[in-house]
């Protein structure tokens, strides 16, 4: 079993963080981003991405519920991927569409990419 609690913990404050930041912050712009929580929006997408692609399911719309439901889509996106993560047996590979990647390289790189997204959101 994989260790997903860094990539929880880190999906989880980023959460909050967003879950209370005023309207003006939100919606104020960022590097590479119209808005803070078009950055959340952005990086959610990517890990329901990446759990559809560990669970082994075909690409999918992920919605914009708009700035105030950011960190809620960030919560949801983060943990289906901690689970899809987690039931992978040790040594399992994700298909993904530029190859296939270790789970713990796959793991180190959506903590990263939350991290990153949290820096760039301060």
């Amino acid at each position: 079993m994989h260790d997903v609690q860094p990539l929880v913990e880190a999906v989880d404050a980023l959460a909050h963080r967003f879950r209370s930041l005023p309207q003006s912050k939100l919606l104020g712009a960022v590097p590479g981003h119209a808005s803070r929580a078009a950055a959340a929006l952005d990086l959610a997408r990517r890990l329901a991405a990446l759990a559809l692609a560990a669970e082994g399911g075909p690409a999918r719309e992920f919605p914009d519920a708009g700035a105030f439901a950011a960190g809620d889509q960030l919560a949801v996106a983060g943990h289906d991927l901690a689970a899809a993560l987690a039931a992978l047996p040790e040594g399992a590979r994700v298909a993904l569409p530029d190859g296939s990647v270790a789970v713990g390289e796959l793991l180190a790189g959506a903590v990263a990419a939350v991290r990153g997204t949290s820096a760039l959101c301060a």
